[in-house]
């Protein structure tokens, strides 16, 4: 039966965020279901405020009424703090009045957000989806921008506990987000896990010689190691920058940074010759500018596994790019990567195991990386494409689901993963590099 849905996010595409797009996903595809599918977000872009959006439009069939003075810019904690009270109260007395709602689905943006779900739903009793990308206080204290036990972080542990218990549904993005989440409150009777998704499901390849981003910003025949996305504290990459210090004599070498975020001061602090960083792309280039990019770092700070997802991975597999990964041995990254070889793990602070790597992706010729990447491609095109994976969140919120069943919508522990396995017979080395161990080849297995 069709439902009256509310989606809440502070970020709704067009902007570029992570979050935003996945939203825009989520909306446009219960709509096609037959759902009447309102969004209140901000009129403003998260990163850039200058940015302004239509205050109210229908997108894809999606009802986005967008609010005011809801974003400040990211340059101080305050402006987002304020950004985010603000579009929380507003949002909620929206959500209050809305006639006719079935369904209120809210995420972490802002972190604060699901006070409206909590409130509406205990106010309304309608049925209430929590879909966090990313957990606080955790985040604040793992980074040091807040202390255990203090008055701002019981406070928001309160309402973590709060919106969990009043959730219908619950929807992890992986398995130490969903074991984080369960020591706050059980909730294993309405758990789903279901990781976010690349921008679009087989992107079309473009050839290096004929890709006109490349052209554009003199990358053609050079080895391009790219980062692109959201630069976020919880995505360290000063491991990768001291590595490429060492490589400022190769002019065949470059490694670009696209996007934003609180990181891109440190990159653009180092202000070195081999190193450059682009703003965020316009959603219509991103074929081109992920293209572009020989292999795809993606970054995890050590305290963070469970805490936010490296979903950024997943745009360079679906266009089979291997993967530079620096962060903690154990995190999503790294069960993929025992499932597939699609590239290389480091740890924080192994600089010299970083230059390793980027010694052999200098020296591998584009016909191994390629076949590097492809492994990645396979293993989303398997069982974590766009289509797939948006349609688990949908058929959740829908109430479709069957929160406890198995498959990536279950399993709390290692023990009962049920994930698809590659054949031993498949599985090909991949070489992982830690900081206290030697750098051997390890084979890819299957957990």
């Amino acid at each position: 039966m069709p439902q009256k849905i509310l989606l809440v996010s502070q970020v709704y595409p067009p902007d570029p965020a992570a979050v935003a797009r996945v939203m825009g996903d989520v909306g446009a595809e219960l709509n096609a279901r037959g759902n009447d599918v309102v969004v209140l977000t901000s009129d403003r872009g998260y990163d850039d405020p200058s940015t302004r959006f239509p205050s109210r439009e229908v997108s894809h069939g999606v009802d986005v009424r967008r609010l005011p003075f809801c974003s400040f810019g990211k340059q101080s904690i305050t402006f987002r703090l304020l950004g985010g009270v603000s579009f929380t109260l507003q949002a909620f007395l929206h959500a209050l009045l809305l006639p006719g709602l079935d369904t209120v689905v809210v995420s972490t943006a802002p972190p604060m957000a699901s006070f409206v779900g909590w409130c509406v739903g205990v106010l309304r009793r309608v049925r209430v989806v929590y879909w966090p990308m990313d957990l606080n206080p955790d985040q604040a204290v793992a980074l040091g921008f807040a202390r255990e036990g203090s008055l701002s972080v019981r406070l928001l542990e309160w309402l973590n506990r709060a919106v969990l218990r009043r959730a219908d549904v619950v929807i992890a993005l992986d398995r130490a987000m969903a074991r984080r989440l369960e020591r706050k409150r059980p909730i294993g009777d309405k758990l789903v896990i279901v990781p976010p998704w690349a921008e679009e499901d087989a992107p079309a390849a473009v050839p290096p010689q004929e890709n006109p981003f490349r052209a554009a910003h003199g990358l053609i025949g050079k080895r391009v190691i790219m980062y692109a996305g959201t630069l976020g504290l919880a995505n360290p990459v000063t491991t990768l920058l001291k590595a490429a210090e060492r490589f400022e004599d190769r002019s065949d070498l470059v490694f670009l940074f696209v996007g934003g975020g609180a990181g891109m001061s440190e990159v653009r602090a180092r202000n070195r010759p081999n190193v450059r960083w682009l703003p965020y792309q316009p959603f219509e280039q991103l074929p081109y500018s992920l293209s572009a990019g020989d292999v795809h770092v993606v970054s995890l700070g050590d305290d963070m596994a469970g805490i936010v997802h490296p979903c950024k991975v997943y745009g360079a597999m679906a266009r089979g790019r291997p993967v530079l990964y620096v962060g903690p041995p154990h995190s999503h990254v790294t069960e993929m990567l025992d499932d597939a070889t699609f590239g290389w793990q480091v740890r924080h602070g192994d600089v010299a195991g970083a230059v390793g790597v980027i010694r052999e992706i200098l020296e591998a010729d584009g016909t191994a990386l390629e076949q590097m990447g492809e492994h990645g491609r396979k293993l989303v095109e398997r069982d974590r494409t766009r289509s797939v994976s948006c349609g688990r969140v949908c058929d959740a919120i829908e109430g479709a689901a069957r929160p406890g069943g198995k498959g990536e919508d279950s399993a709390l522990n290692d023990a009962s993963d049920e994930r698809p396995r590659i054949h031993a017979a498949d599985a090909k080395p991949i070489l992982r590099r830690d900081a206290d161990v030697s750098t051997q080849p390890v084979e890819g297995r299957a957990r």
